[in-house]
């Protein structure tokens, strides 16, 4: 119950906006307050913008946090340190949510994890469920609170930040992908941010199912294990949980256990063969019938290995998504034949360029390096053919100039969008629409 309570919402992004929105509807006292001056007016909510009120901080009877505030501000912990009760977006509107009796398959990982979910929503969806997804992948999982119909499943992406105050978060089933060298500006290290990612699963019952990639029981680190929770666990390229096979994928200790048809899967790339197998695992651990899997329905995630325009026998494919070494290692592996490479964006604090070099060396025609990261990427990668351009529309016009019949041009950043827009997804549509201008 909300009713009367002095709810304090921190961060008006999208899910702040949700938050405070939701808790206004159910008679909450809301205060919404943001660093920006700007932030959007909530009408019958107190507003502190421009600055935060530690005052505001210790009187809430209930704080929730956008994930782009760190567990470790000021006020937030003081507010901790004074008892109030903190979660994040996601962990207040899971409450509820699971209250409501819908549920909630959850996906993490540094990589693949938007991919997973979009998959997963296509899955459930051609087995005839309604289905909700949100969280990290962009909706806000409380914009569900106000639909009138509650789906059959809420699939929610979920990222460590929205895992520093996880609540009662419960998924029936939830997938780690996997866990590189990423965030480490928030979180510190490797293993806290291990130890955030597996939150996940902490709350989880003993009939959930909790996924992890076969890769953790081999790591000598053991950063990645099933120790913070009773959920069965499953376990990706090994049993108990699902193999793939040259046009099959093998389930067991799952409701449902056999082989799965994918011979018609239609995927750019190695690692959405992972991705739809990963999918896969989780709807029938929540319950779907192997018979209701039809991966024939699969498309790729906008802005992940999205082909977004094809002539002259060229091929451009978006992989703005590719926010790191990590992930466009993985797109530029997706991608077999003759490609010419994109790279550049807002670089990320101690990535290692030279990672790059081993998969630019196969099948190159050109790397074209832009942006403000652009030069600091060329020189890590020299002994390629390696190009570099201020910004990305210069880099496509390059692209152009030099791609050849049969290539593919790939834009697979390694870097953050933020030297030239708002985010990602913008710019994957603005390189979509240069390709179809320089490539008529």
């Amino acid at each position: 119950m909300l009713k009367g309570l002095r709810v304090l919402v921190v961060g008006m992004g999208r899910s702040g906006v949700s938050a405070a929105k939701y808790a206004l509807s159910q008679g909450a006292h809301v205060t919404v307050t943001d660093g920006n001056p700007d932030a959007p007016v909530i009408e019958g909510a107190k507003h502190t913008y421009g600055t935060h009120n530690r005052a505001e901080f210790l009187s809430a009877d209930l704080i929730i946090l956008s994930p782009g505030v760190p567990a470790s501000a000021p006020d937030v912990q003081a507010a901790v340190d004074h008892g109030v009760d903190v979660v994040s977006e996601l962990a207040f509107a899971a409450e509820r949510v699971q209250k409501a009796g819908v549920p909630i398959l959850a996906v993490t990982g540094t990589n693949g994890k938007s991919s997973v979910s979009w998959f997963l929503k296509q899955l459930l969806e051609a087995s005839g469920h309604t289905v909700f997804i949100g969280g990290n992948f962009g909706t806000p999982l409380t914009d569900l609170l106000s639909i009138d119909t509650p789906p059959d499943f809420a699939v929610v992406e979920v990222s460590s930040y929205q895992l520093e105050f996880p609540g009662d978060l419960t998924p029936t089933a939830a997938a780690c992908l996997n866990l590189a060298n990423d965030h480490l500006a928030r979180h510190g290290t490797m293993a806290n941010y291990a130890e955030h990612k597996l939150r996940l699963f902490t709350n989880m019952a003993p009939d959930g199912f909790a996924v992890l990639p076969a890769a953790a029981l081999s790591n000598p680190d053991g950063m990645l294990s099933h120790r913070t929770t009773q959920a069965s666990p499953l376990w990706l390229d090994r049993h108990p949980g699902i193999v793939r096979n040259q046009h099959t994928v093998t389930l067991a200790g799952t409701p449902d256990d056999g082989e799965i048809d994918v011979s018609n899967l239609n995927l750019l790339g190695e690692h959405n063969q992972s991705n739809a197998a990963a999918a896969i695992l989780l709807a029938v651990a929540a319950g779907v019938s192997r018979e209701a899997i039809h991966v024939k329905c699969l498309t790729a995630l906008p802005h992940r290995l999205e082909p977004v325009h094809t002539h002259r026998g060229i091929t451009w494919v978006n992989d703005s998504k590719a926010t790191n070494i990590d992930a466009a290692l993985v797109g530029i592996n997706g991608i077999k034949g003759t490609k010419i490479v994109l790279l550049g964006g807002a670089g990320k604090s101690g990535s290692d360029y030279r990672r790059l070099q081993a998969a630019l060396r196969n099948n190159i025609r050109s790397v074209i390096c832009f942006g403000d990261a652009g030069a600091e990427i060329a020189k890590a990668i020299e002994g390629s053919d390696v190009a570099q351009a201020p910004t990305l529309s210069d880099a496509v016009r390059m692209a152009a100039e030099v791609a050849k019949p049969n290539d593919v041009v790939l834009l697979s950043p390694a870097c953050a969008s933020f030297d030239e827009f708002t985010n990602f997804e913008e710019r994957g549509r603005v390189f979509a629409a240069l390709a179809k201008e320089a490539n008529p």
